[in-house]
């Protein structure tokens, strides 16, 4: 898994139910409320409200809030994931394939995949120390975007194509931190170029780590 979340997916390709159909309404609905207002400036009326549906509606599909939450939460983190997938597809060599990343990330702020921008930003920022479901569930994620650019700095090594030192970890901590604080200044200073800069400094280290050729 890349980023993220699980539920477009199960529905693609299928024939849905209409409680399927609705169920996905609720969370197209409620994705983009929860991204820009927060889990605290979000009701389960508010997400009616925009589905359409009476408050019954919705616990017919979610058990409270909190369920809702988490479920909107992997809708709108399954969607960048094959944003990911997709910019991914057909790459080949690990510094393609991680500048790759770096370019579909940078499109996150004039193009974000549900309005608000990264759900995992957002969700950790609002979670930190006040709702531990939201932050497992962040952190799960932040887990898995730091695992896809160690995994792809460890391939290059093995494969010689990066510096043997070139220490995975390292690498990730340093591009998913830079992008994302990036991500973050540019949004609060409404500021694209804060997040372009940082795209130019990771495009940089990460050339810094490939091996020169022999001669």
């Amino acid at each position: 898994m890349i980023y993220g979340g699980c539920y477009e997916e199960e529905w693609m390709g299928e024939t849905m139910s209409k409680g399927e159909r609705t169920r996905r309404r609720i969370l197209e609905r409620s994705a983009p409320i929860f991204n820009t207002r927060g889990y605290s400036g979000t009701s389960v009326g508010d997400v009616a409200r925009e589905a359409e549906l009476e408050k019954a509606g919705i616990y017919n599909h979610f058990s409270g809030k909190e369920d809702l939450a988490l479920a909107a939460f992997d809708f709108s983190t399954g969607i960048m994931r094959r944003r990911f997938e997709k910019a991914l597809e057909g790459e080949e060599g690990a510094l393609v394939r991680l500048l790759a990343i770096v370019d579909e990330f940078g499109r996150l702020i004039d193009d974000p995949p549900v309005a608000g921008g990264c759900a995992m930003l957002n969700t950790a920022v609002e979670s930190d120390d006040a709702h531990p479901a939201l932050k497992e569930r962040a952190a799960g994620v932040a887990t898995d975007w730091l695992r896809l650019v160690g995994g792809l700095v460890k391939e290059g090594v093995a494969s010689g194509e990066l510096k043997a030192d070139a220490d995975p970890r390292e690498a990730a901590t340093v591009v998913v931190a830079t992008l994302e604080g990036a991500l973050m200044l540019g949004k609060l200073l409404d500021d694209p170029e804060q997040l372009r800069r940082a795209e130019r400094h990771v495009t940089q280290y990460l050339r810094s780590l490939t091996r020169e050729p022999r001669s």
